[in-house]
């Protein structure tokens, strides 16, 4: 396995690898890998000749109050997991190559960024189009896998790869779960002991609406009701939002219909987690 740090050497050498024939699959991470992370990789190097992770915590998708000098790092243990699932390169740029002084260019997806997290998080998503364009041009990868957990993030993300004409397939990968259904994410770390006993009601919120939906619930405002009910008899939670929408255009539905995405953010304490579902509606 081979550590690159340099922007252009890493581009040097997958331009080397695309001339050879070499299928090129990318993962990008912020690291402090998980079994989530994991699955992305294990997916990404079965569709591939060469396997390129990246490590990078981008400050431009951090706002100013948010966590980018806090988010977890520890790279000695993301490389002892990386060289066991036999990685070809980790990526791992600095911040001031990947933005140098003077740095003004950035990538924006328009519409479908202002809502859900894009709401609560101005500006976010223009970092992470920004981070993702910079690094797909950079590995040239053949096919990157995302995971479903960051379910907006992976709309965006295809919408961007479509109209700007990238050559890559996006795979978007299940959302690996804990045994009590709380998906895995770098910021459980933050979760106090009690947080984290009571941060598995974000999951058993969307089995109620998947269940209320089942016995022939259509109607959002009803089902969203029901979910923050759930949610409320934990004290530690504080809902951000539940919404549900198209899951191809993030529209807001008012009756379900169709391939619908029921998401969700809620704070606990420190930590602030993500959770969704996509469910078909006749």
């Amino acid at each position: 396995m081979q550590i690159i740090k340099s922007p252009k050497m890493m581009q040097r050498i997958c331009q080397g690898l695309k001339r050879e024939g070499k299928i090129i699959g990318f993962v990008p991470t912020m690291g402090y890998l998980h079994e989530g992370h994991l699955s992305l990789i294990r997916i990404a190097k079965r569709r591939s000749d060469v396997l390129v992770v990246s490590i990078f915590v981008n400050p431009t998708q951090f706002g100013p109050k948010e966590d980018f000098a806090r988010y977890p790092r520890d790279f000695k243990r993301d490389r002892f997991l990386l060289e066991r699932e036999d990685c070809d390169f980790v990526f791992v740029p600095r911040v001031k190559d990947m933005y140098p002084s003077g740095y003004l260019t950035y990538v924006n997806v328009d519409k479908i960024t202002g809502k859900l997290e894009g709401a609560i998080r101005p500006g976010h998503f223009k970092g992470v189009t920004t981070v993702v364009a910079k690094l797909f041009n950079i590995v040239q990868p053949d096919v990157a896998v995302f995971g479903q957990k960051d379910a907006q993030q992976a709309v965006v993300l295809k919408k961007m790869v479509d109209d700007l004409n990238y050559g890559v397939k996006m795979i978007v990968a299940p959302t690996v779960r804990e045994k009590d259904g709380l998906a895995q994410s770098s910021r459980n770390m933050y979760l106090s002991e009690e947080e984290r006993k009571q941060a598995k009601v974000l999951y058993q919120s969307l089995q109620e609406a998947k269940k209320l939906i089942k016995m022939g619930e259509k109607s959002s405002n009803k089902i969203i009701s029901r979910m923050r009910d759930v949610i409320k008899k934990q004290p530690l939670a504080e809902v951000d939002y539940i919404a549900i929408t198209d899951a191809q255009t993030l529209e807001f539905l008012n009756k379900l219909k169709g391939e619908v995405l029921i998401s969700l953010a809620v704070r606990f304490g420190k930590a602030r987690l993500i959770d969704n579902i996509k469910l078909k509606v006749d």
